[in-house]
């Protein structure tokens, strides 16, 4: 039984694979619409989640499943201090496989040691965001055609976003990555991130302030929210919180070929202006998400079509 902790859990093959699935998925939905019959998925969500929680009931139903759960810990025994090894010991007699997503950094790493179901980390605090990965891995991909040979651009919260660290420890293993870090001082990459992943790997990388001289080298943008709820104080976030804009003049300054992604959801960091720009590809991500869960909810069933 597998789970799926961290996007390095699937080997450069096996993720190749599971896109192959995702991509066939996107073109034949109809041959998967049965796949999953009988099967349930549980959505554990301790934390608020649009997306990531809705793409995996959308995926599961997709593949002819059922889904139960909860979307916040206060509808959940949690509120009655149950632990999370306990919580997923219930949830192993009701469901064939779940997607946790939890405030507290190593807590699905905690499930997937008392359960026997398997265990999607479906956010982790501020540690890893898997499924996004591959979401990400998947846009990137299928927009491009390849995953090697780019100059990716990180932009915003590069401190405490999970989608942002988990993203950097899938494409270091692709060849010819290089990263340009944008980011204000307070927010910059993590220093065991930098050196025990970039440096360590050889990977080429700069940090800088501003947005507008990263963004004519760019293949794809990346940009992130600065992200309320990891700051210890309101003065802080607010200080930080319209660092940077994307609107339809900085994009003047880009490739014609680049594309902007963004995990969502966003407040202000990119201008709805933007949205109607060729290059903006943030809501086909969304789609992708779906069909990536879909192909992973099939590889740890071990269900083949």
């Amino acid at each position: 039984m597998r789970h799926l902790m961290s996007p390095l859990d699937f080997s450069v093959e096996e993720l190749d694979k599971l896109m192959d699935v995702a991509n066939d998925i996107e073109v034949n939905p109809e041959k998967y619409a049965h796949a999953c019959e009988g099967k349930k998925l549980a959505t554990l969500f301790y934390e608020p989640s649009t997306r990531t929680r809705l793409s995996h009931e959308a995926a599961m139903l997709n593949l002819g499943g059922s889904i139960l759960g909860f979307s916040t810990a206060d509808s959940s025994s949690a509120a009655k201090g149950e632990s999370v090894s306990d919580t997923i010991r219930t949830i192993s007699c009701y469901a064939d496989i779940c997607a946790m997503r939890h405030p507290k950094e190593g807590a699905p790493m905690v499930a997937c040691r008392h359960s026997s179901i398997p265990v999607i980390n479906a956010g982790d605090g501020g540690h890893q965001h898997p499924t996004q990965t591959l979401t990400d891995l998947l846009t990137i991909r299928s927009l491009k055609g390849h995953l090697s040979g780019m100059t990716i651009g990180l932009c915003g919260d590069l401190k405490f976003g999970r989608t942002v660290h988990s993203l950097i420890h899938a494409l270091v293993r692709y060849t010819g990555i290089r990263f340009i870090l944008i980011s204000p001082e307070e927010l910059r990459l993590p220093g065991y991130i930098r050196n025990d992943v970039l440096d360590a790997k050889d990977v080429p990388y700069e940090e800088v302030v501003r947005l507008e001289d990263a963004l004519p080298k760019l293949d794809i943008l990346y940009m992130t929210r600065v992200q309320k709820e990891r700051f210890f104080n309101e003065e802080d976030y607010v200080r930080m919180k319209d660092f940077y804009i994307l609107d339809a003049k900085k994009m003047e300054l880009a490739p014609d070929n680049m594309f902007v992604l963004h995990p969502l959801p966003r407040v202000n960091e990119i201008s709805v202006e933007v949205d109607s720009d060729p290059r903006a590809a943030y809501f086909r991500q969304m789609q992708y998400g779906v069909y990536v869960r879909m192909a992973l909810i099939l590889t740890l069933l071990e269900i083949e079509v």
